[in-house]
């Protein structure tokens, strides 16, 4: 079954804002990539950082997140599942749980290159596999 949707962490967003591998998953047509508001916030808190390691300007780096074709959820839509969420990251990152609480309410994998999300009962995709499968 091809894949439609994905939850997006903060990781990769800030990989395709620079311009690495993961913009090619963002420019994947039939994709839809969704992310948590907070995850959103968590990007932008590193954009001046990323700057700075890019030798870039912090208002083209949000010009580049802006551009991204990514839907915003907001946490009323997923708090009935928060408590889940923590649950399954259990001395993981408590960074993780809303965007995991999210993946876990639309039911659909999470798109991240950190490790905390490996044995939460979902789907995890890193970049690479994701452009394998997509064939991006």
């Amino acid at each position: 079954m091809p894949l439609k949707s994905v939850a997006a962490d903060a990781n990769v967003i800030l990989s395709a804002i620079a311009g690495k591998a993961a913009l090619r998953v963002f420019l994947h047509a039939g994709l839809e990539i969704v992310t948590a508001r907070f995850n959103l916030d968590e990007v932008e808190e590193y954009l001046e950082v990323m700057a700075e390691q890019y030798g870039l300007q912090a208002e083209i780096l949000e010009s580049q997140l802006r551009l991204l074709p990514l839907k915003i959820c907001l946490s009323d839509y997923y708090e009935d599942l928060l408590p889940e969420a923590a649950r399954r990251l259990a001395g993981r990152d408590d960074d993780d749980i809303e965007l995991l609480a999210l993946a876990l309410k639309l039911n659909i994998p999470v798109w991240s290159n950190d490790n905390d999300f490996k044995k939460t009962g979902i789907e995890v995709y890193t970049t690479a596999k994701l452009i394998k499968a997509l064939k991006a």
